[in-house]
């Protein structure tokens, strides 16, 4: 295997082990605005699939980067709703 493949691999790894570590010592009060604020960002990946998108020379490459914007946007528009419900939750009743 190629080594720069084989530290990339590593990498991923460290970063699963880690992020799980992280989200399992976060306090249930936080969790759900950091998750909410966390589907926020990712737009980035929306961003990077259509430019993958406009630069694809083959159909695997559209494939890919037309799910990647569909799963991005799914998980974009779920951080706001899950936002937008925490929020409703401090509003004052009528």
């Amino acid at each position: 295997m190629d080594p720069a493949t084989l530290s990339i691999l590593y990498l991923v790894i460290l970063m699963i082990f880690l992020g799980i570590e992280l989200i399992s010592h976060v306090p249930s009060v936080l969790h759900t605005p950091l998750m909410s604020g966390a589907n926020a960002i990712h737009g980035v990946v929306i961003i990077g699939s259509i430019i993958v998108m406009g630069e694809a020379t083959d159909v695997f490459s559209m494939v890919l980067g037309f799910i990647a914007v569909i799963l991005g946007t799914l998980n974009v528009v779920g951080g706001f709703v899950v936002t937008n419900r925490m929020l409703e939750m401090f509003k004052k009743r009528q």
